[in-house]
């Protein structure tokens, strides 16, 4: 890799940068939920709650580098981060698994499509339909969108673990 990237993956931009991945991720999300009128399946639900778990991560590892600025804190954060990115790739990639009929959908999961504009908003105490997790609602060059929040896990996840290991290796700035 370059010298630029090299510098910017070890210090304290990475658990930054992961953290706007991860508010990128859910707001692409909630596009696709609020402007395509796609309502999440549960699948969906906990790929998104990765995204919250690393935004607590990323903001957890800025928070104790800006009171300790040290070597181990970085790659501590960046090697959690990584945990939660490969933790997120299995989640999309047993979603991809349910849609594709490899295994079946967990319970709760098998609903019919959904139209978001027919729910009942005033009785929101009450049980209503539930996106289904076996039907593909949009893809693109083949994959789902859980299959693209898989290689985009993926991608990111191994980007954390690089980081973690290029500041193990080459020391840390403890300039902020």
């Amino acid at each position: 890799m370059n010298g630029h990237l090299t510098i910017l993956l070890k210090n304290w931009h990475w658990p930054a940068l992961s953290g706007l991945a991860a508010i990128a991720m859910l707001a692409i999300a909630h596009g696709f939920e609020r402007f395509a009128m796609l309502a999440p399946c549960p699948l969906c639900l906990q790929q998104r709650d990765v995204y919250w778990t690393i935004i607590g991560v990323a903001s957890l590892t800025l928070l104790m580098f800006r009171l300790r600025p040290r070597k181990l804190v970085i790659v501590t954060g960046n090697t959690a981060l990584g945990i939660v990115f490969l933790t997120g790739a299995f989640i999309a990639g047993q979603h991809m698994g349910v849609e594709w009929g490899f295994w079946p959908a967990p319970s709760g999961c098998s609903a019919g499509a959904v139209d978001i504009m027919s729910l009942d908003l005033g009785n929101l105490d009450r049980a209503q339909a539930t996106a289904s997790c076996t039907e593909i609602a949009w893809s693109f060059l083949g994959l789902s969108m859980a299959g693209w929040n898989m290689v985009i896990s993926l991608l990111l996840g191994g980007v954390s673990f690089y980081a973690a290991i290029s500041s193990l290796r080459n020391g840390i700035s403890e300039q902020l």
